[in-house]
């Protein structure tokens, strides 16, 4: 009587593999998810404050992003922050680079947001 392959255990590599992919899937998620959370917090931030350009003047803009970006320790610095006003539209311009740490390998993820509002 002749045993089939899966019978004899030889299907057990193609599982490993996977398993191997899962784990690094998972683990480059677990690295990056909390840091697109704070970027997507940190672009919601700028369109507010530039939807609020008629009330707030340009240091209230500069000072709400900053405290924002102390919040959630993103490396957000006074020079990173452009506001132009001009033919009644204000746009708000925030560039920075996060750094992610992975064994062996540094990701610089760099970030710009940016949000145009005409203003009342």
């Amino acid at each position: 009587m002749r045993k089939s392959r899966r019978e004899r255990g030889e299907g057990q590599f193609g599982c490993l593999i996977g398993l191997i992919l899962l784990g690094i899937v998972v683990f480059v998620a677990w690295k990056m998810v909390p840091v697109k959370v704070k970027a997507a917090e940190m672009r919601q931030t700028v369109v507010d404050e530039a939807k609020s350009a008629g009330t707030h003047n340009d240091d209230r803009i500069r000072a709400a992003i900053l405290a924002k970006a102390r919040e959630d320790n993103l490396p957000v610095t006074e020079k990173d922050i452009t506001i132009v006003r001009a033919n009644s539209e204000i746009t708000v311009t925030v560039t920075y680079t996060i750094q992610v740490e992975f064994p062996g390998y540094t990701y610089n993820w760099h970030i710009e947001h940016q949000a145009q509002n005409p203003i009342f």
